[in-house]
Parts: structure tokens; sequence; C-alpha cells
């Protein structure tokens, strides 16, 4: 899911900061000290996005808020989903990533944007138990946090990538199980050979592959019965109006049947109210994302 709707408050994980304003700790930095000296009080909105999204890397200016995917079986959390923001605003507000990654996609800053999320998120995973936004979920649920992160299609058929998320997991020592990469139709339609590729690698390191956005285009049948995968995101289009709509009803009843029957899980985006979960569950679809379950937020959370 490329974006949800996330507080206003400053959140306290900040990507790629420098090591000064850092402090010693890698991808935090205080909100006092980016409001000081990373962001100019004027000409924020002004700024050509090139520029502003230079600025952002160089300066550690993106964040992360993490989205619980929730078991409707028992409304315990399966994972999380690390959504981006960039927090470049004089007054504080995030900015959502629908307004800067078509940007970062024309002037080629996606794939260097796709893997400092990557990073950061394998190193949190890595982080001991007790360290900021990892302790809740393994001390509460008994089980490590699982995370997932979503790829551009430009990284997705980006022949390096895999052999990049291999290194990275190498590096921290993180069991490859932890770690779920989405893909959206998009990136499979772009170039459904490379993608198929990419998924079955990433499989075969041991992560997970969630299918994003499902039924959001025209090719997604197609790319349902040609890529690899371990989840598949019902696209929110479908979710929204559930309780109303008859077209929708079918199609969610008739994707939860196909894909327990090829022996993976479903997951329903922008769920937002107890009816829609009700219906869900009587489907047989198997997690649920939206606000009915669980905010974005800065902290991982384990449970509802």
């Amino acid at each position: 899911m490329l974006s949800s709707t996330a507080p206003d408050a400053m959140p306290r994980l900040f990507l790629g900061a420098p090591a000064a304003a850092r402090g010693g700790a890698r991808g935090l930095v205080d909100a006092r000290s980016l409001r000081a000296g990373f962001c100019s009080p004027a000409g924020l909105h002004r700024r050509p996005w090139l520029e502003r999204l230079r600025r952002a890397l160089d300066g550690g200016l993106f964040v992360l808020h993490f989205q619980p995917i929730v078991a409707l079986s028992d409304r315990s959390v399966s994972h999380h989903e690390a959504l981006l923001r960039l927090a470049d605003e004089a007054d504080g507000r995030l900015v959502a990533p629908g307004r800067f990654l078509p940007a970062a996609e024309r002037y080629g800053l996606v794939r260097e944007i796709d893997r400092m999320v990557l990073d950061e998120v394998v190193a949190l995973l890595a982080a001991e138990s007790g360290a900021p936004l990892g302790g809740a979920v393994e001390a509460e649920a008994g089980l490590p946090a699982r995370i997932a992160v979503n790829l551009s299609a430009l990284s997705v058929t980006d022949p390096s990538m895999l052999a990049y998320v291999q290194r990275r997991l190498d590096w921290y020592e993180v069991d490859p199980a932890r770690l779920v990469i989405e893909v959206t139709e998009t990136a499979a339609i772009s170039d459904m050979a490379s993608a198929k590729a990419f998924c079955a690698g990433v499989l075969s390191l041991g992560c997970e592959v969630a299918l994003d956005d499902f039924g959001a285009g025209f090719g997604s049948f197609q790319y349902l019965k040609h890529l690899p995968f371990s989840y598949l995101k019902i696209d929110g289009d479908f979710i929204r109006l559930l309780p109303v709509s008859r077209t929708d009803q079918l199609v969610v009843r008739a994707l939860a049947g196909v894909v327990r029957g090829m022996g993976r899980r479903t997951i329903a985006e922008f769920v937002g109210d107890e009816m829609t979960i009700s219906m869900l569950c009587s489907y047989g679809v198997d997690y649920a994302q939206g606000f009915a379950v669980g905010h974005p937020s800065p902290d991982l959370v384990a449970d509802f």
C-alpha cells in the first residue's frame, strides 16, 4: 500500500541522518534538531522536487511509520508495513508518498530511496530486544517483529537488487523470514520476466513476497498466475464500500477462495470498520490492514 494517512506528530525514526545530528544512533535524530538545522522556514513548497528530494536523502529527512497487518482469526499482529514519509515542512507536517514518489521516479532517485528504506528496516529488525521500535512486539507477542517493504518497479526490475537484499540480510544477520517484500502490479507489468525472477529469488532467500494493490489494474490476474507470492493484498477499492457494494462482495469472496485454493494468504487493505471486518472473516480473508485495526505509527505495536 503506497500511502496511509499519518498523525501530524513528529515521529522519532529519521532515515540516513548525518552522524552528528543522530548523536551516534543510527537513523535517529531529535525533532528539535530537525526544525533547527535541517529545515528552512521558508520556500519549502516552492523548492523544486529534485533539490528537495536530494536534500532529504542527504539530510536524513525521510521518516518511517509502521502500520500493523492483523490476523482476522484472533486480532494478533502478523507484521507491519513500513510507510515512508517526508519530514521537511517547517511546521512539522509529514508529506505523503503520493506527493513525492512520482518525482523520485522521474528524477531517477527512487532506487536510492528504496535501498535507504530497506537498509533501515533490516537494521531495525537486527536491533536487540528493547531497542527503539523493536521490543514491544517481541516482548508482548513472544515473536520477533516482521516488516514489509514496498519496492518500486525500477527496483524490482533492477538486476542487482536481489543481491543487495541478500547482502543487507547477511550484514545485519537478520533471519530472512522477518522481511516481506511487497511488489505492485505496476512493477510486474513493466517487466513480467524480471519481476517473476525477482519474486522467486526473494522467496529463495527465505523472505516472503506480497503482491500489493491486487485488482488496481487490468493485468492483475495475469500476474497472479505467473508471479510466486506468499500474500495477496486486495486493493482498497474493493474494500472501502464492501458492506454496500454487491460487486465488491463478489470479487473479494472470489479472490479469497482462489488464493486459499493456491495455498496462499490474503490481506484486505483500507479496512475501515467492524462491519467490513465481519464480512472479510465470513469470506475467509486472512488478514486486515487499515484504520479499523491500526493507524500508522512511529512505533511497532504488539496487538489490539
